[in-house]
């Protein structure tokens, strides 16, 4: 293996320039780079909606090989190789271009990965106040690894292996992560349709549970606690979705609940008593977690949830355990003590709802009302608590085994990545 060589990036990327004004009655195609560094084709804009009339040609028939960069995303990785989909679009002077000479260039690109390279990158200073951002003349000073042509296609060849691979791997990592996640909620359905574990004829029907719970209401009604609900529609045929084991019956959510009101509403006096207990509320614009809804006990709004609004965030849900504080978009449940939380929270989280509304899907207070909710003997609620608990533990083992490798995954790169220029 011969000695490399260090050369300044000035020596193998020579700047060009394709200077177009843009006029206002054409179209233009404008491009975006990621921070892995893939440049790609963002989107098309007619002339007279582009502020800065002064563009870019990417011009790829003449300079087949372009590199890219982005003045203020080259810290964070957004600088690569334009690829044909790009060729034609434009840029504003704060994306420079580059023809790549006298090296090859995959090879660039892979060193421009290392921490290596982003250490010496860290290391300019940047300019403006506003943005970190450089100028390509400050890039361009810095020094990488030059080997012959031939170390230089065999270190791509071995990259390129290890790429190809780790492709793969991210494949089945993004594939376990959806085969837990459709477990958690064949678990969650299991649950809900009676099906997880088996009844037991000893217990009281669910049936008798409601009417302690109409009791207890009615109780607290009379104690001015809480305020007499308006009067639901009965639970048609129609609405029923599947067929409950014997035991088990189907309600309406406002039924189990003790109040059920806006997050954005000042809480009463029996609410702020009532919430030192555990209780369950909606989010809106709550967070999912990877997608799966409602099985953390993570408030992620400082609240027990189900979602009321926001594009894929409807339905999350999870217990809170702490004092309640009003949260606007937030639908709070206060649950009646014949109902256990942990089931309810997961009877909710089983079947997702569909807001109503135009730009923004939401959930309201009259809809989650309604909503129907099955509901077992109390003594089966808990069983079924503490087998999805289990098994949810499970998952959540299977789910970190699947991060751990992929984190493992990312720290042999850098290892590899290194490794391979060690002689740099």
């Amino acid at each position: 293996m011969t000695e490399w060589k260090k050369v300044k990036l000035k020596e193998v990327l020579k700047q060009y320039r394709i200077t177009h004004f843009v006029e206002n009655e054409r179209e233009y195609r404008q491009v975006t780079i990621s921070q892995t560094g893939e440049v790609s084709y963002r989107c098309s804009k007619n002339g007279l909606s582009i502020g800065r009339k002064r563009q870019f040609i990417i011009d790829l028939k003449k300079h087949p090989q372009t590199l890219i960069f982005i003045r203020q995303g080259v810290f964070k990785g957004g600088i690569g190789i334009c690829p044909k989909e790009v060729d034609g679009c434009i840029v504003t002077e704060n994306m420079p271009m580059f023809d790549i000479v006298n090296i090859n260039p995959n090879f660039l690109i892979y060193y421009l990965k290392t921490s290596m390279f982003k250490r010496d990158l860290d290391k300019l200073v940047p300019l403006g106040t506003a943005q970190k951002a450089i100028h390509e003349r400050q890039l361009l000073e810095i020094d990488i690894p030059l080997p012959s042509k031939e170390e230089q296609r065999e270190i791509v060849k071995k990259l390129d292996d290890f790429f190809l691979n780790k492709t793969k791997l991210n494949v089945i990592t993004d594939l376990n992560e959806s085969y837990i996640s459709k477990l958690r909620q064949a678990v969650l359905q299991e649950a809900v349709q009676g099906k997880l574990v088996k009844q037991d004829p000893k217990d009281d029907p669910a049936s008798e549970l409601l009417k302690k719970i109409k009791f207890e209401k009615d109780k607290l009604i009379k104690e001015s606690k809480i305020k007499r609900e308006r009067p639901l529609a009965p639970i048609s045929e129609k609405e029923i979705p599947y067929n409950l084991p014997k035991g088990w019956v189907w309600v309406r959510l406002q039924e189990i609940c003790n109040n059920l009101s806006a997050g954005g509403d000042k809480p009463s006096d029996f609410v702020k008593e009532r919430t030192r207990e555990k209780s369950i509320p909606v989010i809106a614009n709550g967070e999912t977690n990877k997608g799966i809804i409602g099985y953390t006990k993570e408030a992620k709004i400082f609240e027990t949830s189900i979602t009321v609004s926001g594009r894929g965030t409807i339905g999350y849900s999870c217990i809170r355990d702490f004092p309640y504080n009003p949260i606007v978009r937030l639908i709070v449940l206060i649950l009646n003590r014949n109902i256990d939380i942990n089931f309810l929270q997961y009877a909710l989280s089983a079947r997702l709802e569909v807001g109503l509304g135009t730009s923004i899907p939401q959930l309201t207070v009259p809809m989650i009302s309604s909503k129907l909710i099955p509901i077992p003997p109390l003594s089966e609620q808990k069983r079924i608590v503490e087998k999805v608990d289990r098994l949810m533990n499970y998952c959540d083992e299977l789910e970190k085994q699947v991060n751990e490798n992929q984190e493992n995954s990312e720290k042999l790169m850098e290892t590899v990545l290194k490794e391979a220029f060690n002689n740099g």
